[in-house]
């Protein structure tokens, strides 16, 4: 009989012990996760992401706002606020002649920052053939030599890439002589690490307190932000690059509202000015 008793038995010998240790392993993986959620801000935003993950992407049958007149080379940039992008979607999307051709990618911010989105969207937005520029968001009151190595640490330019951004927009207490000095010692930083010299991003009544017609400044190029006017004029004697004239765009494969760009000339200056 206990023959038949140890062939038919359902759970096996020390059942209960070995189902005590498990337990005990799958609280201790539980304690363990809870914890790394507490003091990990990255894996709170990828799980975060993991599931608000989009299943469905809206479509569009236009960008949503006025495109300026006279401009071929239109771009966004984007950051961890426009959430996952279909990068596939972005590069499809096409209204009259209006397609998206580059994308500015926001990477490191301070020194202690990166971009959560920033690797998927580096990788997939070249892979589908959109001209891509990574931005640091510069804070003036911290260490600029800090900042540099925290954009060199994550952003490897190739070939094609556009190049590297600053993106100056906050005093944080300092003066004016503080700001264009430690944003020229940043900018010096990245040229010769990177071997091309840098853009400055920047809004119109920033450049033209801090930056404009200002010697150290005459050799950049600029990107400025000025919203709400049909065309944009640059103040003082220096030309600019681009214009970021939107923060409202819609585009497939972005659920978020979108900034968008011009470029102030045709496709093959567009191409002179990336990293050779």
């Amino acid at each position: 009989m206990s023959r038949w008793i140890q062939k038919f038995r359902i759970f096996p010998p020390n059942y209960a012990v070995r189902k005590g240790d498990a337990r005990k392993l799958g609280t201790s993986l539980l304690f363990l996760f809870l914890t790394a959620l507490v003091i990990s801000p990255e894996l709170r935003y990828e799980l975060r992401a993991l599931v608000e993950y989009p299943l469905h992407y809206k479509e569009y049958k236009q960008f949503g706002i006025r495109i300026p007149d006279g401009y071929t080379i239109h771009g966004i940039d984007v950051s961890k606020w426009q959430q996952r992008v279909d990068w596939t979607r972005v590069k499809k999307m096409k209204v009259g002649n209006v397609k998206i051709t580059f994308a500015f990618i926001k990477a490191t911010e301070g020194t202690w920052l990166e971009d959560p989105e920033f690797d998927k969207n580096w990788d997939n937005a070249r892979e589908q053939g959109i001209i891509r520029g990574a931005y640091h968001y510069f804070l003036p009151n911290v260490s600029a030599k800090d900042q540099a190595a925290k954009f060199i640490r994550a952003v490897k330019l190739r070939s094609g890439d556009l190049p590297p951004v600053v993106d100056v927009e906050e005093t944080r207490g300092m003066n004016k002589a503080q700001i264009q000095r430690y944003t020229k010692d940043f900018l010096n930083i990245l040229e010769k690490y990177y071997k091309v010299r840098p853009i400055l991003y920047t809004n119109r009544d920033f450049y033209k307190q801090y930056f404009s017609d200002v010697e150290d400044f005459e050799n950049y190029r600029f990107w400025i932000a000025h919203y709400h006017v049909s065309d944009f004029d640059m103040p003082g004697d220096q030309d600019w690059h681009f214009w970021q004239h939107s923060d409202r765009g819609n585009v497939n494969g972005i659920n978020e509202r979108v900034d968008f760009n011009v470029f102030n000339g045709d496709s093959a200056a567009l191409r002179r000015l990336c990293v050779p």
